[in-house]
């Protein structure tokens, strides 16, 4: 990021200063968005183009989308934004121009472009119908897809490709570990590192990576609960709560952040010293993207991640995309069965007085305004599901009676072959 900022803000001064840029970062998980990075890069263009009285505006989800149209309607030189909230602005607004627009950066472009869960087709639709044709396009990701190589086959003219030669995927000083530990004894392992983190070192940050929002909730009530400085960052938070645990942990007054996928990407803490994976990463660039907030410009680092019994196959995929073999990190058993059934009561714990929250009511509340903002109707949705959920059972049911009667039919004609068998047989015989 901090390569082809540095070249936009460079550019600026040979440009009219009514001319616009647009970079847009678009860092999604599930139908969040990764705002945090936005402003990470946002602040970065502060400070290299202040000299030049360059003008930025950020827009995300989460915040005022009137003070947001005001700021884009005085055409600022930078427009960082995420794709949702800036398809919005150019549904509901004519205040403003993109016509101008010079660069179109889009960094993370493999989430960008990757459909299904985060499918941003409709978004990338609106926004590109409103840029001019006569643009410069820059994609940039640590981790190459597919779809980026498609796009690169099929681009109407010659396309600048430039990709890292490295043979490995992850950076030489970050050192990869991981422990093989059964499912139920996962958070037990867990706390017993942790503690030998902060026993051993009391100023390195520590950042957990969990694959839900519940679960990161529960481990940030359960450390906190052993007075591990601890805070979360996940989907289901507020935007301003979001930014302040961050800026509390990049200021080292939290040294534990226990985080979804949303922090996996881009964000640059120089701090962190260690990476836990509290789950084994589905894909290797999850893993990938992950491990790369440590060992940083240089800096070392360890990722150590924990492994259940259901995960080897797993290991095994990461280890050959990254083209490095994981080590087993040592870790006493006999430590760590001491504080099982104590950290087995606590996370119980906390689990009912998350229940008691209402936790997962304000996941479906979130479902139902993310559908208003995308102009559906969520009861109509909700009965759309139902029947479709109907269909398939339906279908099911259909498919298995076929089965049966095709089963019933093949044993029939087992019967009476084996009865035409047994009276040859019988005539045979006689």
């Amino acid at each position: 990021s901090a390569v082809f900022t540095t070249r936009c803000v460079v550019q600026c001064n040979k440009i009219s200063t009514d001319s616009l840029f647009l970079s847009c970062f678009f860092k999604t998980c599930h139908v969040m968005s990764r705002r945090e990075l936005a402003y990470q890069i946002a602040e970065q263009f502060r400070v290299l183009g202040k000299p030049l009285g360059l003008r930025d505006c950020i827009v995300v989800g989460g915040m005022d989308m009137v003070s947001q149209a005001v700021e884009l309607s005085n055409q600022p030189h930078v427009v960082v934004a995420t794709p949702g909230r800036l398809a919005d602005h150019i549904r509901s607004s004519d205040t403003f121009n993109m016509r101008k627009i010079k660069f179109l950066i889009l960094d993370e472009a493999d989430r960008l472009l990757e459909q299904g869960c985060t499918d941003f087709t409709k978004d990338l639709q609106v926004i590109l119908s409103v840029l001019p044709a006569k643009r410069q396009t820059l994609l940039f990701s640590a981790t190459l897809t597919d779809t980026l190589q498609e796009l690169k086959s099929i681009a109407m003219n010659k396309p600048f490709f430039w990709e890292s030669t490295s043979e490995t995927r992850t950076v030489e000083e970050l050192d990869q570990r991981y422990i093989l530990t059964p499912e139920k004894v996962k958070d037990a392992y867990l706390v017993h590192l942790i503690q030998t983190f902060t026993d051993q070192h009391d100023d390195w940050s520590i950042i957990i990576f969990t694959n839900t929002c519940k679960s990161c909730q529960i481990l940030t009530m359960m450390l906190q609960a052993f007075n591990f400085p601890t805070v979360c960052l996940h989907s289901m938070m507020k935007q301003k709560q979001r930014f302040a645990n961050l800026a509390k942990f990049k200021a080292s007054v939290y040294k534990i952040l226990i985080a979804t996928d949303v922090a996996a990407r881009g964000l640059d803490i120089p701090t962190v010293q260690v990476v836990i994976n509290h789950n084994t990463p589905g894909l290797p660039k999850i893993y990938i993207h992950r491990v790369g907030r440590t060992a940083r410009a240089g800096r070392n680092g360890v990722s150590i991640t924990l492994v259940t019994q259901y995960d080897i196959h797993l290991v095994h995929s990461i280890e050959e995309q990254t083209k490095t073999k994981l080590k087993e990190y040592p870790m006493e058993e006999k430590e760590v069965l001491k504080i099982l059934t104590q950290v087995n009561v606590t996370r119980r714990e906390c689990e009912i007085r998350l229940e008691s929250t209402d936790f997962d009511e304000k996941k479906e509340i979130n479902k139902r305004k993310q559908l208003i903002l995308e102009g559906k109707d969520p009861d109509l949705e909700a009965k759309r599901k139902a029947e479709l959920q109907k269909i398939r059972s339906q279908k099911k049911k259909f498919k298995q009676k076929i089965q049966e009667s095709i089963q019933r039919q093949k044993h029939g004609q087992l019967k009476k072959r084996k009865q035409t068998k047994n009276k040859k047989a019988e005539l045979t015989a006689s």
